[in-house]
């Protein structure tokens, strides 16, 4: 049970209700945002003063029946629910490090998709594994090191770097939300995971937005259906977005792909036939 990230979540979730979506009245001018702690204890049939110990992370742990009452006043959806099981000690979590070796299935199913771009990222948004076309399409992930390839800190620390930005996606600050939402959820299943942990600690440190987004508390983002690329070659690409979860390894498998016939598989197929090496020397000639 992480008593602390639990009593935050709690508050984050209590101060972003008003009293009419709990079927309250509004009553007079309220001091602070959301609803009040009793509110929340009443609507929730547990006594005032135990959910006030629980924001305050001084409560026992609480038992399911408890945590779906509380659910249930503060309208979680269903993936907030779960990670309020999981900061509770309630729900099965894993234990010790993340997995980063990828199941020699999904390297062979990568190279069998010459036609989309695929990669697989790690609970932490490691680059793990990639096919030629996304190599192409976002970077050559081969020439970095595996600090690099991680597209947390691409999206944060960017500015840091020389080839800055997230390869001109459209839909960049979306993507950082997800990334927060993402490794919030990483850390309740991983609390002593040192990568997990270092890494959510050093963007918190280093950007202002990272921190800033953390201290929402959200654990869902909205799905990403669709992507546009701005490559520096074959210009604006929109892709289809699917992201596979493979629990077994709790790593996601990233797909992009375009409809056959449009102008956007085309250019797909063309950096397909160009590779990172016709990429390159492309970017080399247009400067």
């Amino acid at each position: 049970m992480d008593k602390q990230e639990l009593g935050a979540f709690l508050r984050s979730r209590r101060e972003r209700l008003r009293p009419q979506d709990a079927g309250l009245p509004a009553g007079p001018r309220r001091r602070t945002p959301g609803l009040r702690r009793e509110e929340v204890a009443v609507l929730a049939h547990i006594s005032t003063e135990y959910y006030i110990r629980l924001e305050q992370g001084r409560a026992p742990r609480p038992s399911g029946e408890v945590l779906a009452g509380i659910a249930g006043a503060l309208r979680l959806t269903d993936a907030e629910s779960d990670h309020l099981h999981v900061l509770a000690g309630t729900a099965p979590s894993r234990t010790g490090l993340h997995r980063r070796d990828v199941r020699p299935s999904i390297l062979t199913l990568l190279d069998r998709l010459p036609q989309t771009a695929a990669f697989v990222t790690s609970a932490t948004f490691e680059v793990l594994a990639w096919n030629d076309l996304a190599a192409a399409l976002m970077e050559d992930f081969a020439g970095l090191s595996p600090r690099d390839r991680n597209l947390a800190r691409r999206a944060f620390l960017a500015s840091e770097r020389p080839d800055a930005g997230l390869y001109g996606i459209s839909d960049a600050a979306e993507f950082r939300h997800n990334v927060v939402t993402n490794l919030r959820s990483t850390l309740a299943r991983y609390p002593s995971d040192p990568a997990v942990t270092g890494l959510v600690d050093e963007l918190r440190d280093a950007s202002r937005e990272f921190a800033r987004l953390w201290e929402r508390h959200d654990v869902q983002a909205a799905p990403v259906l669709t992507k546009t690329f701005r490559h520096p070659v074959v210009g604006e690409i929109t892709v289809d977005c699917d992201s596979l979860a493979l629990t077994d390894r709790d790593q996601h498998l990233v797909l992009y792909s375009a409809p056959p016939g449009s102008p956007d598989a085309e250019a797909l197929a063309l950096l397909a036939v160009l590779g990172t090496e016709g990429v390159r020397a492309s970017r080399s000639l247009s400067r």
